[in-house]
């Protein structure tokens, strides 16, 4: 149902906040009404609680449910599933900690994502069955070139390139693709097209004339560098994407620069270590209630990021609201001395600007003790840099901090 859902999604973005919140509300009263009555785990919780989702407010329901973590999950898998449930699908995200999470996703949630993918997609000027070039390194997608896969990429004029392995001679064969293929869009990793853009720009070759209208990134941080070297290379503005496989489709930058969420669909919450909200403009855990998650169902879902929501609105007239910033994982911190989390981008700031820097890995052996990894270039001084590395880690970890 996904050209249906892209209908409703370019009607509703358009409403005024009030509509936009009485949608939401009616929505969000469907599904915890539905997860009381048909989901085992929810069921018993709403007891335990002694809430009644029917008798309430959704929103005061919503925030005295605690938090549905990751472990949570795994440990209540079966009853998560709701016992109506239709045809569902099992899918786990990446499992970048060894350990991935299995959930069940239907028909009904792919197509709600799948819209708001494709609604983004239209604000920047490009639509459903223009040229796209997909840079991907998820099995889900690159194992499943199957005749009927073969066909709708061929109708939707989209092709796939494996970003799994990108070495010069792979990056030169990206180059080549887009050179032949002349694509209207290109998507993937910020990390995969940056390494091709950055190819570009060391072979002096210019694809701005290309057809390349925009590049849209999503599944990583996007960095301020890296959007500088996507759009100096392909000669395209940079569109950033915030979702993944378990939350779904979050937020979608528009061209004037700010993140929308799909709000007729997500609820996001920034939440504290204990599942309380914090003001808007402070950091905190990301907590997504997914709106069309009857089956299986999302409420409450820490993904495992940080970000910030903004009051702002956007000259854009979209009432969807906005996500500020987001920070990274939560996992993606140095611990100080002190206990404080600092957060990577810290680090990155001050090594990606040290001449040679090529590559860089931080290993946090403890609290006291960080180990380095570089891959550097002759320009790089190991007598003129270390002992800066050296002070900026101890400003951010404390004065006792060793870096080896």
């Amino acid at each position: 149902d996904s050209v249906r859902d892209l209908k409703d999604l370019e009607s509703t973005q358009w409403l005024n906040e009030s509509q936009l919140a009485e949608l939401r509300t009616r929505r969000l009263s469907e599904l915890l009404c539905h997860a009381q009555t048909h989901v085992p785990y929810f069921a018993a919780l709403f007891h335990t609680l002694g809430l009644s989702p029917k008798e309430s407010d959704p929103w005061a329901t919503l925030r005295s449910l605690p938090l549905l973590t990751k472990d949570l999950i795994r440990k209540n898998f079966a009853g998560l599933r709701a016992d109506n449930a239709g045809k569902t699908k099992v899918f786990s995200t990446t499992g970048s900690s060894g350990d991935p999470l299995r959930f069940e996703l239907s028909n009904r949630r792919v197509s709600r994502d799948i819209a708001a993918k494709w609604r983004a997609t239209r604000w920047w000027d490009v639509d459903i069955g223009d040229k796209e070039i997909v840079a991907w390194s998820s099995p889900i997608e690159l194992n499943k070139q199957d005749r009927v896969k073969a066909i709708r990429d061929a109708l939707l004029r989209t092709k796939l390139l494996s970003a799994i392995a990108l070495e010069p001679e792979r990056l030169d064969d990206f180059i080549t693709e887009i050179q032949s293929f002349r694509p209207a869009m290109l998507f993937g990793y910020p990390s995969s097209l940056t390494l091709v853009a950055q190819r570009l720009i060391d072979r002096g070759i210019n694809l701005s004339h290309q057809g390349v209208k925009v590049v849209f990134v999503t599944a990583e941080r996007l960095y301020p560098h890296q959007r500088d070297a996507l759009e100096q290379a392909f000669g395209a503005k940079v569109a950033n994407g915030y979702g993944g496989r378990d939350a779904g489709f979050i937020a979608h930058e528009c061209p004037q620069g700010n993140m929308h969420i799909t709000a007729e669909d997500i609820i996001v919450e920034i939440v504290d270590d204990q599942g309380n909200p914090v003001p808007n403009g402070t950091p905190g855990q990301v907590c997504i209630t997914h709106l069309h998650t009857h089956e299986f169902p999302f409420i409450r879902y820490l993904n495992g990021d940080i970000a910030t929501l903004s009051d702002a609105r956007c000259q854009c007239g979209r009432s969807l609201p906005l996500i500020k910033e987001v920070q990274g994982r939560t996992n993606d911190f140095l611990l100080a001395e002190s206990g404080a989390k600092v957060h990577d981008v810290a680090f990155a700031m001050l090594l990606r600007d040290m001449p040679g820097m090529r590559q860089f890995k931080i290993i946090q052996e403890d609290q006291r003790h960080v180990t380095l990894q570089l891959v550097a270039t002759s320009d790089f001084s190991k007598e003129i840099q270390q002992p800066l590395i050296q002070k900026s880690f101890q400003h951010f970890l404390g004065s006792n901090t060793i870096v080896d």
